[in-house]
């Protein structure tokens, strides 16, 4: 069984269970995957504007974040028929949880404290402005007024080997809290060297990741 914290959040080292989920694109994804690496990341619902602007950094940086080995598996919770408009252009998979069984098995919450801390203001304010450019250049949609699943999702990030360990995982304290791409590469070059370090070495490791 995989190792939780009081709150029911999954520790690094722990394992979590082959599943092969469907992308919005109707491609199947193996997570873990058993040939590279996984960036599984929880976002919130279709159209968010901070979810919105992260993405289009990890867009940017697609090929770099490939060439470390590492496949990018995207989830939000609404429907695949209200992500599909929002994702088509997306070069990783992205998956539809609209009932958030995913979120619930990875211990990922929801909280007012998602829009209500002022760290995320700023980058609230600035998601807005840049997606509306975005919207009048016909490059983003407008999200819906009623988002399913509410507003107040957290984001969560999690690094599995291809045996399904946790190398590295991040429960967000706000909608923008999460890691930014030279983090997410920062950690794929450290699990690389941690593949054949002694076991005591990478139980020390993880346990430094699980506070990150």
């Amino acid at each position: 069984m995989p190792m939780r914290t009081s709150r029911g959040r999954l520790e690094p080292g722990s394992t979590v269970e082959t599943r092969s989920l469907t992308a919005v694109c109707g491609e199947r994804v193996a997570v873990p995957d058993p040939e590279r690496l996984v960036h599984l990341q929880f976002r919130r619902f279709a159209g968010c504007p901070v979810c919105n602007l992260h993405l289009r950094s990890v867009v940017r940086r697609h090929g770099e974040i490939e060439a470390a080995g590492v496949r990018e598996v995207v989830v939000f919770h609404s429907p695949a028929q209200e992500l599909a408009p929002h994702t088509a252009d997306l070069p990783f998979a992205v998956v539809a949880d609209p009932a958030q069984r995913l979120y619930a098995d990875f211990g990922v919450e929801r909280s007012p404290r998602a829009l209500l801390s002022p760290r995320v203001w700023g980058p609230l304010a600035w998601a807005v402005l840049s997606g509306a450019w975005q919207v009048a250049r016909g490059r983003e949609r407008l999200p819906s007024r009623s988002p399913h699943g509410g507003r107040l999702g957290l984001p969560a990030d999690f690094l599995l080997a291809r045996d399904g360990r946790i190398l590295a995982a991040k429960y967000g304290e706000h909608a923008y809290d999460q890691w930014p791409v030279d983090e997410l590469l920062e950690l794929a070059a450290r699990s690389a060297v941690r593949t054949d370090a002694p076991a005591a070495d990478r139980t020390d490791a993880q346990t430094a990741d699980g506070q990150r």
